[in-house]
């Protein structure tokens, strides 16, 4: 596969991810009348049953949601 072939192919895909529709965490502005940014949105995913953090499984969920965002 050549660079450029590659390039369309996440073109395409970023493509159809942004026309899919904000998760309700994003909609509408902050509370300063800024618009939000997706990166501030949140996955919604269910809590490890037995307790156990999903992205460190050896500690505790604290609930910070850093598995259910992009990582900001």
């Amino acid at each position: 596969m050549d660079e450029a072939t590659l390039r369309q192919i996440v073109r395409e895909t970023v493509a159809r991810h942004l026309q899919q529709a904000p998760s309700p965490a994003v909609q509408g502005p902050m509370p300063s009348g800024a618009p939000r940014h997706p990166s501030h949105g949140r996955f919604a995913l269910a809590p490890s049953p037995d307790g156990a953090c999903i992205v460190e499984p050896a500690v505790r969920c604290t609930h910070c949601g850093f598995c259910q965002s992009m990582g900001h």
